[in-house]
């Protein structure tokens, strides 16, 4: 008796077979961070994955700018006019 063979869905991927995942993240070129917040975000999708994918990558993130400690904006004195962004106007 012949039995069918159980079909996967092409466009799904199976998140408890550590080879496809591990494929996916390589062809991706994602960390596993990176594709265990997308899989969350999104699903098991692999268009939906790649598309979200190729997005973040095209339009980063702005990363935040550092700013100085405290005690850097505090040492700053505003008596000194060569400091910039003194309110002092030159005659």
């Amino acid at each position: 008796m012949r039995r069918s063979k159980l079909q996967a869905f092409r466009n799904e991927i199976d998140l408890s077979d550590r080879a496809q995942v591990r494929i996916l993240k390589k062809r991706l070129g994602v960390s596993d961070a990176e594709f265990s917040d997308i899989v969350g975000r999104i699903g098991n999708s692999i268009a939906a994955i790649s598309k979200e994918v190729t997005t973040q990558k095209a339009c980063p993130s702005p990363k935040v700018a550092e700013l100085p400690s405290a005690a850097v904006i505090a040492s700053v004195s505003t008596d000194d006019p060569t400091q910039i962004g003194t309110s002092e106007q030159a005659p």
